[in-house]
């Protein structure tokens, strides 16, 4: 008798919990509706997000400690990782797509569209968005992203599964944001070539092809404490401290302006095998070694039809990264603040100038 009042008892209980959970999860549905049907509010547990689209291109964009990955190797930009979690927080439906429309964009859809997965960790026990109890990794929104409306000013969406498409906006934006949801790896991946703190610095060494003497090598030897030896000669220079640590200090970040992996194979090889100009390597204190090595950059004219090349771009430069095998287009304005002469660190350097004739300023325009 005992025995069965106690089942009696688990079970009540077990049913109360079942019609609370039901009745919880209808009651949180009900509260975010339609509106709220591709938003992800928490955005904070959202752990792994994947695009795909219809040309083969994949992106799975992973959340660890040291940051975001892309497909599990390179660094994501953290801009672009924010802009997206922002998206998904304020995204909302503004209308469902008419019935006289609604064949011809699910057509559309069906040819040009993104896939998205949102992966989030959630609780499997969730009362009242109260009490959150076992926490795990869950797929909780899969939907496509087609293309804009005829206004530019929304983009229609389908959820798995669905047969009803929407037209979604984001909250406080006008325009449209299916570029937004890019399956193509380049668009995520951070454009660092050096990320290196100053502290973690043990040496770096500048090469000039055919200029040993502007070439230098920089080790430390204490905290904010270098030595500094010119390549030529393996003679010592007495360094202006403040330029080191200034020299040192960009390492932390500097980045290339685009990737290059439109060009044909021959030509990059042909790139990496020509004279270079600058290579820098930079070992941290850990051991592991950098190399990037620049090479000049040859303008090509549109309508050269034999492909004749038109001089040295004088703004940029092709930088090839050793470590990633990858060859990158890099701004002088940004690298050029690494590949300074030897000289320039010299305690008795002076910044020599250039003498302005009287006919120069008489030519400068008057407003």
């Amino acid at each position: 008798m005992k025995k069965n009042r106690i089942a009696i008892i688990i079970t009540s209980i077990l049913i109360v919990i079942a019609v609370l959970l039901l009745w919880n999860n209808r009651y949180l549905t009900t509260l975010r509706g339609d509106a709220y049907d591709f938003t992800v509010r928490d955005t904070a547990s959202v752990t792994r997000l994947f695009f795909a689209d219809k040309s083969g291109n994949q992106v799975l964009l992973q959340r660890t400690d040291n940051g975001w990955l892309v497909n599990g190797k390179y660094d994501a930009q953290p801009v672009m990782v924010d802009n997206m979690l922002y998206t998904l927080d304020k995204l909302r439906i503004k209308m469902p797509v008419s019935l006289a429309s609604h064949d011809n964009v699910i057509t559309r859809m069906a040819g040009t569209n993104t896939k998205v997965e949102v992966y989030q960790i959630v609780p499997r026990i969730n009362l009242f968005n109260k009490v959150k109890l076992f926490p795990h990794e869950k797929r909780t929104k899969v939907f496509y992203i087609g293309d804009v409306t005829q206004d530019n000013n929304g983009t229609y969406v389908l959820k798995e599964g669905a047969d009803k498409a929407y037209i979604v906006h984001l909250h406080g934006f006008r325009g449209f944001i299916s570029s937004r949801f890019s399956a193509s790896e380049e668009d995520w991946r951070d454009h660092k070539v050096f990320s290196e703190k100053i502290a973690d610095i043990k040496s770096v060494k500048v090469e000039f092809n055919g200029r040993d003497d502007r070439g230098f090598i920089i080790n430390e030897l204490g905290r904010y404490k270098y030595e500094m030896y010119r390549l030529g000669d393996n003679s010592q220079i007495n360094i202006d401290t403040i330029k080191v640590l200034n020299f040192l200090s960009a390492f932390n970040d500097i980045r290339f302006e685009s990737f290059l992996t439109d060009i044909p194979e021959q030509r990059k090889d042909s790139v990496i095998n020509s004279p270079f100009m600058e290579r820098i390597t930079l070992t941290t204190k850990d051991g592991s070694e950098k190399i990037v090595t620049t090479f000049n950059m040859l303008n090509l004219e549109d309508y050269a039809l034999d492909g004749e090349e038109w001089g040295v771009n004088p703004d940029h430069k092709y930088a090839y990264i050793e470590n990633n095998d990858e060859l990158v287009m890099v701004q002088d304005f940004a690298f050029g603040k690494l590949l300074r002469p030897a000289e320039y660190y010299d305690r008795s350097f002076v910044m020599p100038q250039r003498m302005v004739r009287v006919q120069e300023l008489e030519e400068i325009p008057s407003r």
